[in-house]
Protein backbone atom coordinates (compact mmCIF):
# COMPACT_ATOMS: atom_id res chain seq x y z
CA UNK A 1 0.00 0.00 0.00
CA UNK A 2 1.02 3.39 -0.59
CA UNK A 3 2.00 5.50 2.11
CA UNK A 4 -1.43 7.75 3.20
CA UNK A 5 -3.12 7.34 -0.14
CA UNK A 6 -4.18 10.15 -1.77
CA UNK A 7 -7.76 11.01 -1.19
CA UNK A 8 -8.76 9.97 -5.35
CA UNK A 9 -7.33 6.32 -4.68
CA UNK A 10 -8.72 5.77 -1.74
CA UNK A 11 -12.08 6.73 -3.37
CA UNK A 12 -11.60 4.52 -6.56
CA UNK A 13 -10.08 1.62 -4.13
CA UNK A 14 -13.68 1.89 -2.33
CA UNK A 15 -15.57 2.37 -5.59
CA UNK A 16 -13.93 -0.52 -7.04
CA UNK A 17 -15.25 -2.54 -3.45
CA UNK A 18 -18.21 -1.31 -4.15
CA UNK A 19 -18.85 -1.98 -7.17
CA UNK A 20 -18.00 -5.57 -6.87
CA UNK A 21 -20.55 -5.68 -4.26
CA UNK A 22 -22.99 -4.25 -6.93
CA UNK A 23 -22.41 -6.85 -9.19
CA UNK A 24 -23.04 -9.83 -6.26
CA UNK A 25 -26.71 -7.95 -5.64
CA UNK A 26 -27.41 -7.69 -9.57
CA UNK A 27 -26.51 -11.21 -9.74
CA UNK A 28 -28.95 -12.45 -6.86
CA UNK A 29 -32.12 -10.26 -7.90
CA UNK A 30 -31.91 -11.92 -11.53
CA UNK A 31 -31.22 -15.37 -9.54
CA UNK A 32 -34.21 -14.95 -7.44
CA UNK A 33 -36.61 -14.32 -10.68
CA UNK A 34 -37.99 -11.43 -8.64
CA UNK A 35 -37.19 -8.33 -10.42
CA UNK A 36 -39.77 -5.74 -9.39
CA UNK A 37 -39.83 -3.91 -12.10
CA UNK A 38 -41.68 -0.44 -12.56
CA UNK A 39 -41.96 2.06 -15.87
CA UNK A 40 -40.37 5.20 -14.98
CA UNK A 41 -41.37 7.24 -18.16
CA UNK A 42 -42.04 4.44 -20.68
CA UNK A 43 -41.38 0.58 -21.42
CA UNK A 44 -37.71 1.32 -22.93
CA UNK A 45 -37.42 2.94 -19.46
CA UNK A 46 -37.34 0.68 -16.37
CA UNK A 47 -36.18 0.18 -12.70
CA UNK A 48 -35.54 -3.21 -11.02
CA UNK A 49 -35.16 -4.43 -7.67
CA UNK A 50 -31.65 -4.47 -8.71
CA UNK A 51 -31.30 -0.75 -9.39
CA UNK A 52 -32.51 0.29 -6.56
CA UNK A 53 -30.93 -2.06 -3.65
CA UNK A 54 -27.22 -1.34 -6.23
CA UNK A 55 -27.96 2.59 -5.84
CA UNK A 56 -28.65 2.30 -1.85
CA UNK A 57 -25.46 -0.20 -1.83
CA UNK A 58 -23.52 2.33 -3.44
CA UNK A 59 -24.70 5.76 -2.46
CA UNK A 60 -24.56 4.77 1.30
CA UNK A 61 -21.12 2.94 1.29
CA UNK A 62 -19.18 5.57 -0.12
CA UNK A 63 -21.21 8.37 2.01
CA UNK A 64 -20.27 6.71 5.13
CA UNK A 65 -16.38 6.59 3.78
CA UNK A 66 -15.85 10.05 2.22
CA UNK A 67 -18.98 12.01 4.02
CA UNK A 68 -18.10 15.31 1.95
CA UNK A 69 -18.41 13.67 -1.38
CA UNK A 70 -20.97 14.78 -4.05
CA UNK A 71 -22.97 11.70 -5.28
CA UNK A 72 -25.58 12.11 -7.98
CA UNK A 73 -27.57 8.86 -8.83
CA UNK A 74 -29.87 7.83 -11.32
CA UNK A 75 -32.71 6.87 -9.63
CA UNK A 76 -35.08 9.10 -7.49
CA UNK A 77 -34.97 6.97 -4.14
CA UNK A 78 -36.62 7.96 -1.15
CA UNK A 79 -34.32 8.65 2.11
CA UNK A 80 -34.56 5.77 3.95
CA UNK A 81 -32.50 3.53 6.29
CA UNK A 82 -29.82 1.35 4.48
CA UNK A 83 -30.01 -2.02 5.56
CA UNK A 84 -26.05 -3.17 6.70
CA UNK A 85 -25.92 -5.94 4.08
CA UNK A 86 -25.60 -3.63 2.10
CA UNK A 87 -22.70 -1.62 2.90
CA UNK A 88 -19.24 -2.24 1.28
CA UNK A 89 -16.64 -0.97 3.70
CA UNK A 90 -13.49 -2.82 2.18
CA UNK A 91 -11.36 -1.48 -0.59
CA UNK A 92 -9.36 -2.60 -3.27
CA UNK A 93 -5.20 -3.13 -1.88
CA UNK A 94 -4.36 -3.51 -5.69
CA UNK A 95 -5.63 0.63 -6.20
CA UNK A 96 -4.11 1.67 -3.39
CA UNK A 97 -0.75 0.22 -3.84
CA UNK A 98 -0.51 2.53 -7.15
CA UNK A 99 0.50 6.09 -6.82
CA UNK A 100 -1.84 8.72 -7.56
CA UNK A 101 -1.46 11.57 -10.65
CA UNK A 102 0.33 14.04 -9.40
CA UNK A 103 -2.31 16.52 -10.41
CA UNK A 104 -4.67 14.66 -8.52
CA UNK A 105 -2.49 13.99 -5.38
CA UNK A 106 -3.98 16.85 -2.71
CA UNK A 107 -7.86 16.73 -4.36
CA UNK A 108 -10.24 16.90 -1.27
CA UNK A 109 -13.53 15.10 -0.62
CA UNK A 110 -15.56 18.04 -1.38
CA UNK A 111 -13.80 18.66 -4.44
CA UNK A 112 -14.97 15.35 -6.40
CA UNK A 113 -18.73 14.15 -7.95
CA UNK A 114 -19.44 11.11 -8.03
CA UNK A 115 -21.91 9.62 -11.15
CA UNK A 116 -23.30 6.48 -10.42
CA UNK A 117 -25.61 4.34 -12.84
CA UNK A 118 -26.56 1.44 -10.52
CA UNK A 119 -27.89 -0.87 -13.23
CA UNK A 120 -27.16 0.25 -16.66
CA UNK A 121 -28.87 -1.57 -19.52
CA UNK A 122 -31.92 -2.32 -17.13
CA UNK A 123 -33.87 -2.83 -20.69
CA UNK A 124 -31.70 -6.10 -21.79
CA UNK A 125 -31.29 -7.38 -17.88
CA UNK A 126 -35.19 -7.82 -17.16
CA UNK A 127 -35.29 -9.05 -21.38
CA UNK A 128 -33.05 -11.60 -20.33
CA UNK A 129 -34.88 -12.21 -17.04
CA UNK A 130 -38.19 -12.84 -18.83
CA UNK A 131 -36.32 -15.35 -21.36
CA UNK A 132 -34.95 -17.34 -18.58
CA UNK A 133 -38.01 -17.91 -16.65
CA UNK A 134 -39.78 -18.50 -19.28
CA UNK A 135 -41.11 -22.03 -20.23
CA UNK A 136 -40.42 -22.16 -23.31
CA UNK A 137 -36.51 -21.31 -22.11
CA UNK A 138 -36.96 -23.70 -19.58
CA UNK A 139 -37.69 -26.58 -21.84
CA UNK A 140 -35.78 -25.87 -24.34
CA UNK A 141 -33.01 -23.93 -22.89
CA UNK A 142 -30.07 -24.57 -26.11
CA UNK A 143 -32.02 -21.99 -28.71
CA UNK A 144 -29.73 -19.88 -29.78
CA UNK A 145 -32.65 -17.12 -30.39
CA UNK A 146 -33.62 -17.11 -26.78
CA UNK A 147 -30.16 -17.24 -25.18
CA UNK A 148 -30.28 -14.92 -22.39
CA UNK A 149 -26.68 -14.17 -21.77
CA UNK A 150 -26.28 -12.19 -24.69
CA UNK A 151 -28.04 -9.63 -23.72
CA UNK A 152 -26.92 -10.31 -19.36
CA UNK A 153 -23.12 -8.82 -21.33
CA UNK A 154 -24.75 -5.47 -22.02
CA UNK A 155 -25.37 -5.19 -18.04
CA UNK A 156 -23.04 -2.31 -16.37
CA UNK A 157 -22.58 -0.79 -13.10
CA UNK A 158 -21.26 2.30 -13.46
CA UNK A 159 -19.42 4.79 -11.27
CA UNK A 160 -17.78 7.72 -12.15
CA UNK A 161 -15.76 10.55 -10.42
CA UNK A 162 -15.10 14.06 -11.46
CA UNK A 163 -13.56 17.27 -10.40
CA UNK A 164 -13.87 20.62 -11.92
CA UNK A 165 -16.44 19.21 -13.95
CA UNK A 166 -14.01 16.69 -15.71
CA UNK A 167 -14.54 12.89 -15.84
CA UNK A 168 -10.85 11.79 -14.11
CA UNK A 169 -11.66 8.32 -12.91
CA UNK A 170 -13.91 5.68 -13.38
CA UNK A 171 -15.50 2.25 -12.21
CA UNK A 172 -17.06 -0.59 -14.55
CA UNK A 173 -18.27 -3.48 -13.13
CA UNK A 174 -19.31 -6.40 -15.96
CA UNK A 175 -21.44 -8.89 -13.32
CA UNK A 176 -22.20 -11.77 -15.90
CA UNK A 177 -18.51 -11.42 -17.67
CA UNK A 178 -17.36 -15.09 -18.21
CA UNK A 179 -20.92 -16.53 -18.78
CA UNK A 180 -19.22 -18.54 -21.32
CA UNK A 181 -16.89 -20.59 -19.32
CA UNK A 182 -20.07 -22.45 -18.37
CA UNK A 183 -21.89 -23.59 -15.09
CA UNK A 184 -19.57 -23.62 -12.17
CA UNK A 185 -17.58 -20.39 -13.68
CA UNK A 186 -17.01 -16.90 -11.70
CA UNK A 187 -18.42 -14.52 -13.13
CA UNK A 188 -18.12 -10.73 -13.49
CA UNK A 189 -15.15 -8.36 -13.52
CA UNK A 190 -14.21 -5.15 -12.65
CA UNK A 191 -12.52 -2.45 -15.23
CA UNK A 192 -11.65 0.70 -13.50
CA UNK A 193 -8.98 3.94 -14.81
CA UNK A 194 -7.84 7.19 -13.60
CA UNK A 195 -6.86 9.72 -15.78
CA UNK A 196 -2.90 9.80 -15.89
CA UNK A 197 -2.61 6.66 -14.31
CA UNK A 198 -4.51 4.44 -16.81
CA UNK A 199 -6.81 1.89 -16.70
CA UNK A 200 -7.06 -1.49 -15.68
CA UNK A 201 -9.25 -4.89 -15.77
CA UNK A 202 -9.19 -5.95 -19.53
CA UNK A 203 -6.63 -6.36 -22.17
CA UNK A 204 -6.64 -3.24 -24.10
CA UNK A 205 -6.93 -3.74 -28.25
CA UNK A 206 -8.12 -1.82 -31.24
CA UNK A 207 -10.35 -3.09 -34.26
CA UNK A 208 -8.16 -4.20 -37.22
CA UNK A 209 -6.73 -0.41 -39.26
CA UNK A 210 -8.61 0.51 -42.03
CA UNK A 211 -12.15 -1.41 -40.16
CA UNK A 212 -14.89 1.19 -39.22
CA UNK A 213 -17.43 -0.85 -37.03
CA UNK A 214 -19.64 1.29 -35.55
CA UNK A 215 -21.53 0.06 -32.11
CA UNK A 216 -24.53 1.96 -31.28
CA UNK A 217 -28.17 1.73 -29.62
CA UNK A 218 -29.87 -1.48 -29.65
CA UNK A 219 -33.67 0.03 -28.52
CA UNK A 220 -33.37 3.77 -28.82
CA UNK A 221 -32.92 4.62 -32.35
CA UNK A 222 -34.66 6.90 -34.62
CA UNK A 223 -33.93 8.67 -37.23
CA UNK A 224 -30.52 11.24 -36.27
CA UNK A 225 -29.17 7.93 -35.24
CA UNK A 226 -29.68 5.89 -38.14
CA UNK A 227 -28.74 9.02 -40.45
CA UNK A 228 -25.10 9.40 -38.83
CA UNK A 229 -24.25 5.60 -38.58
CA UNK A 230 -24.52 5.59 -42.31
CA UNK A 231 -22.97 8.65 -42.44
CA UNK A 232 -19.85 7.20 -40.76
CA UNK A 233 -19.87 4.71 -44.05
CA UNK A 234 -19.15 1.12 -41.77
CA UNK A 235 -18.28 -1.56 -42.66
CA UNK A 236 -20.13 -3.04 -39.99
CA UNK A 237 -22.89 -1.89 -37.14
CA UNK A 238 -23.19 -3.41 -33.91
CA UNK A 239 -26.81 -2.88 -31.77
CA UNK A 240 -26.49 -3.27 -28.27
CA UNK A 241 -27.24 -2.57 -24.83
CA UNK A 242 -25.87 0.02 -22.04
CA UNK A 243 -23.26 2.61 -22.61
CA UNK A 244 -20.74 1.28 -20.09
CA UNK A 245 -21.02 -1.53 -22.52
CA UNK A 246 -20.33 0.78 -25.63
CA UNK A 247 -16.94 1.94 -24.29
CA UNK A 248 -16.21 -1.57 -23.48
CA UNK A 249 -16.45 -2.53 -26.70
CA UNK A 250 -14.60 0.21 -27.63
CA UNK A 251 -11.29 -0.46 -25.53
CA UNK A 252 -11.43 -4.20 -26.05
CA UNK A 253 -11.12 -3.85 -30.17
CA UNK A 254 -15.11 -4.86 -31.04
CA UNK A 255 -16.16 -1.49 -31.93
CA UNK A 256 -13.99 1.59 -33.71
CA UNK A 257 -16.74 4.13 -33.07
CA UNK A 258 -19.79 4.62 -30.50
CA UNK A 259 -22.43 6.77 -32.34
CA UNK A 260 -25.73 7.85 -30.59
CA UNK A 261 -26.97 10.76 -32.35
CA UNK A 262 -29.76 11.75 -29.74
CA UNK A 263 -31.09 12.50 -26.73
CA UNK A 264 -31.27 10.06 -23.83
CA UNK A 265 -27.86 9.40 -22.53
CA UNK A 266 -27.29 11.01 -18.86
CA UNK A 267 -24.13 12.14 -17.52
CA UNK A 268 -23.96 8.66 -15.16
CA UNK A 269 -24.24 7.01 -18.20
CA UNK A 270 -21.06 8.63 -19.45
CA UNK A 271 -19.12 9.92 -16.56
CA UNK A 272 -17.33 6.31 -15.56
CA UNK A 273 -16.64 5.36 -19.29
CA UNK A 274 -15.36 8.34 -20.29
CA UNK A 275 -12.67 8.77 -17.33
CA UNK A 276 -11.81 5.02 -18.65
CA UNK A 277 -11.61 5.38 -22.25
CA UNK A 278 -9.67 9.08 -21.85
CA UNK A 279 -7.29 6.91 -19.27
CA UNK A 280 -6.12 4.53 -22.44
CA UNK A 281 -5.88 7.90 -25.27
CA UNK A 282 -9.63 7.85 -26.64
CA UNK A 283 -12.13 10.32 -26.26
CA UNK A 284 -15.66 10.84 -25.74
CA UNK A 285 -17.53 13.94 -27.00
CA UNK A 286 -20.99 15.01 -27.98
CA UNK A 287 -21.70 15.70 -31.52
CA UNK A 288 -20.35 19.20 -32.31
CA UNK A 289 -16.79 17.72 -30.60
CA UNK A 290 -17.42 19.49 -27.39
CA UNK A 291 -16.72 17.58 -24.35
CA UNK A 292 -19.53 17.09 -21.51
CA UNK A 293 -19.10 18.47 -17.95
CA UNK A 294 -19.59 16.60 -14.57
CA UNK A 295 -20.06 18.92 -12.21
CA UNK A 296 -23.12 18.77 -9.75
CA UNK A 297 -24.95 21.89 -11.36
CA UNK A 298 -24.80 20.36 -14.66
CA UNK A 299 -28.03 19.41 -16.48
CA UNK A 300 -28.07 15.04 -16.33
CA UNK A 301 -29.23 14.66 -20.02
CA UNK A 302 -26.18 14.69 -22.54
CA UNK A 303 -28.19 16.73 -24.81
CA UNK A 304 -26.04 16.58 -28.17
CA UNK A 305 -25.96 13.09 -28.45
CA UNK A 306 -22.59 10.57 -27.27
CA UNK A 307 -19.50 10.13 -30.23
CA UNK A 308 -16.90 8.15 -28.44
CA UNK A 309 -13.80 6.73 -30.53
CA UNK A 310 -10.31 4.84 -28.79
CA UNK A 311 -8.53 6.04 -32.32
CA UNK A 312 -9.10 8.94 -35.05
CA UNK A 313 -12.27 10.79 -33.62
CA UNK A 314 -11.67 13.40 -36.01
CA UNK A 315 -12.37 11.43 -39.05
CA UNK A 316 -15.46 10.42 -37.36
CA UNK A 317 -16.45 13.72 -36.19
CA UNK A 318 -15.91 15.21 -39.34
CA UNK A 319 -18.92 12.67 -40.82
CA UNK A 320 -21.46 13.85 -38.69
CA UNK A 321 -23.80 15.32 -41.04
CA UNK A 322 -24.98 18.93 -40.56
CA UNK A 323 -28.62 18.55 -40.41
CA UNK A 324 -27.66 16.08 -36.92
CA UNK A 325 -26.01 19.29 -35.55
CA UNK A 326 -28.11 21.58 -36.17
CA UNK A 327 -30.93 19.18 -34.58
CA UNK A 328 -28.90 18.36 -31.49
CA UNK A 329 -27.74 21.90 -30.05
CA UNK A 330 -24.39 22.13 -28.28
CA UNK A 331 -25.22 23.05 -24.48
Amino acid sequence: MASNPAVLMRLVASAHAVAEKAGTIVRRVLKSGELGIVEKTGANDLQTLADRLVQKSICASLSKSFPKLTIIGEEDLPAETVEDDLIENGQNSLILEKSCPDQYASLKEEELVVWVDPLDGTKEYTEAARVLYSPVYIQKPVLPHRTPNRLLDHVTVLIGIAHAGTAIAGVINQPFYNYQAGAGATLGRTLWGVLGLGAFGFQLKEVPDGKRIITTTRSHSNKLVIDTVQAMEPHDVIRVGGAGNKIIQLVEGTASAYVFASLGCKKWDTCAPEAILHAVGGKLTDMHGNTYKYDANVKHMNSAGVLATLRNHEYYLSRVPQAVQQALPTD
